[in-house]
């Protein structure tokens, strides 16, 4: 029994062995099975990090393109309308050297027969018109001259005139007494202190009776050919709208566009300037819907916007009447310019009746439908 016994524990201590070892190798199993359990939860947790992330770029995406959606509705519709063109705040001296030049290059191929509006033959006959045309228009002055010129064709015989016929004469020109005293008294000192001949110096000029610095450069730059700007009502008006200047004064404004341009382009700067702002930019209603220059003006908008409106606004050969000058340049006839009727006559295009006499005043009062006084 006891060889049978041995035999029997020899083959338990196997038993025993192989037991953990059955054990063991669940153990091992188990341990994959662990394993693979983190592996499928570690998986979903990097699925989602990637989902939300995408969320979180899909939510970004239609904002960014709604911003662009914004930018492209403003891109479409400021065409569709003018901009004025506001100059900035601070803008430099050099900024406004070139937008003011812009404007005066653009208003040269507008007005490309831009004169003066004044006829005349000699320097006499035009410092002698420039005086008369104070508180009038250059039409009216025009239509007046040439029976003055013809009865007194030099400084010598207006010099020596009866104040009297004078006076009847330059009636329709309005405030006719003062204006008579200063043509003849200019026709005295052009006789006494000039040999008859009128000077072609800016001192000079200022010096005679009823010529200021706006008349001395017009007879300078038109009589002469020597650079000055002519600082009128429309002038002033035109280059304070653009924001040239802020200055009120004609010497200042004057001194301030001189340091905008050069001297050579004075002359004609200035009739570009007044031609667009007796055609077009007017004082009370401009119109700005029908302005070549509309994009670039700083002012857009305070007068008539609707284009059709616009063009009844328009003045002399824009809107197709005639012009202030009964003897225009003929390039102006050739840009489609109508010369202007003799006093008392009327054109086809447009009436201008003569001027009446104010009782009250005892000067040239405009008839109903005529160029009111200082506003050609």
């Amino acid at each position: 029994m006891s060889a049978e016994r041995a035999a029997r524990v020899r083959k338990a201590v196997p038993a025993e062995e192989s037991a953990p070892a059955e054990k063991s190798a669940p153990a091992k199993k188990v341990a994959p099975v662990k394993k693979t359990v983190a592996a499928k939860k570690a998986a979903p947790a990097k699925r989602v990090a990637p989902a939300r992330k995408a969320a979180s770029a899909k939510k970004s995406a239609p904002a960014k393109k709604s911003v662009a959606g914004k930018k492209a509705v403003s891109a479409e519709v400021s065409p569709a309308r003018v901009a004025p063109a506001k100059p900035p705040r601070n803008e430099s001296h050099t900024a406004l050297v070139r937008r003011a030049r812009r404007i005066d290059r653009e208003l040269a191929e507008v007005y490309p027969y831009a004169h003066p509006e004044l006829d005349f033959e000699n320097p006499f006959q035009l410092v002698v018109a420039t005086v008369l045309s104070a508180q009038t228009t250059d039409l009216r002055v025009n239509q007046t001259t040439p029976a003055l010129f013809a009865k007194y064709p030099t400084p010598e015989d207006l010099a020596a005139a009866n104040p009297e016929e004078v006076e009847e004469i330059l009636r329709p020109t309005g405030f006719f007494r003062a204006k008579t005293k200063s043509v003849m008294g200019l026709s005295k000192a052009l006789r006494d202190d000039f040999g008859g001949e009128v000077p072609g110096r800016l001192e000079d000029l200022v010096k005679l009776p009823g010529v200021g610095r706006k008349t001395a450069f017009v007879v300078l730059g038109n009589a002469f050919g020597r650079p000055g700007i002519t600082v009128d009502t429309h002038f002033q008006r035109l280059v304070r709208r653009w924001e040239w200047t802020a200055e009120k004064e004609p010497d200042k404004i004057e001194r301030a566009i001189g340091e905008l341009f050069p001297k050579t382009d004075w002359t004609m700067l200035s009739h570009h300037v007044i031609f667009h702002g007796r055609r077009i930019c007017h004082a009370r209603k401009p119109a700005c819907g029908a302005c070549p220059i509309a994009p670039l003006c700083p002012a857009y908008g305070e007068g008539e916007t609707d284009p059709e409106k616009a063009k009844k606004l328009l003045k002399y050969e824009k809107g197709g009447f005639p012009g202030q000058r009964l003897n225009p340049p003929q390039s102006y006839l050739d840009a489609g310019g109508i010369p202007a009727p003799p006093l008392g006559a009327t054109a086809s295009a447009s009436p201008v009746p003569a001027a009446s006499t104010s009782p009250a005043t005892g000067s040239a009062a405009p008839a109903p439908g005529s160029p009111s006084r200082g506003t050609g």
